[in-house]
């Protein structure tokens, strides 16, 4: 794990802290917002937060208000399953998420920047499969256009970027989106390789190289 970075964030709704690589122990020691249930119920979130920290190369980024986390992303290598996981220098973000009680203070935007200051993600083709069925449409009030024009805008000020592929959990809906941002020290040849495995469908045989 990097080192832990601490960064003050004042919003108009209050006084926040962005904070990460963080460990277990220490997210332990932490309440989850009631609100952040967008991918389960925040117990059992919290409960995978804490495993990602464990995970090889996993990382937990976090807005804390007190001690309360109100926002955090994670990144960690893709699952098994993925075609994704057979790059050794591919890591995802794979999930972000903020309490609607603290949306429109900029807390996603300050994370991101925050959690892509980290020297570690300069080692690594960061990629992250945005599915339009895990998007909170609900609580913004945008249509699936709107989040996903949302979505690539936040990210891009990081250094994503929206690139084509041929996976089919991407193809499943036509505003699923895969961003991917090359950091400084990835190599030419994993560059190469990345953009192969975009389109195993045509390029299969590179892929299994690995």
């Amino acid at each position: 794990m990097g080192q832990l970075q601490q960064v003050p964030l004042q919003t108009g709704k209050g006084s926040l802290n962005i904070e990460g690589p963080v460990s277990d122990h220490y997210l332990e020691s932490l309440s989850m917002d009631e609100g952040l249930h967008n991918f389960r119920p925040p117990g059992r979130q919290k409960v995978a937060l804490m495993e990602i920290t464990n995970l090889p190369d996993g990382m937990i980024y976090l807005v804390r208000a007190i001690n309360t986390i109100i926002g955090y992303v994670t990144f960690h290598h893709p699952d098994g399953y993925s075609r994704w996981s057979k790059h050794p220098r591919v890591l995802e973000m794979g999930g972000i998420e903020v309490s609607p009680a603290w949306r429109g203070c900029r807390v996603a935007e300050n994370l991101l920047r925050v959690a892509f200051a980290d020297p570690k993600v300069e080692d690594f083709i960061v990629i992250t499969t945005e599915y339009c069925w895990h998007w909170d449409m609900k609580d913004t009030g945008l249509d699936v256009w709107d989040y996903q024009r949302m979505l690539t805008r936040l990210f891009g000020k990081v250094g994503l970027q929206k690139v084509t592929t041929d996976d089919p959990d991407i193809l499943e809906h036509p505003a699923n989106v895969l961003m991917a941002r090359y950091g400084r020290n990835v190599t030419k040849e994993d560059k190469m390789l990345f953009e192969a495995m975009r389109f195993a469908g045509r390029a299969g045989n590179m892929v299994n190289i690995i």
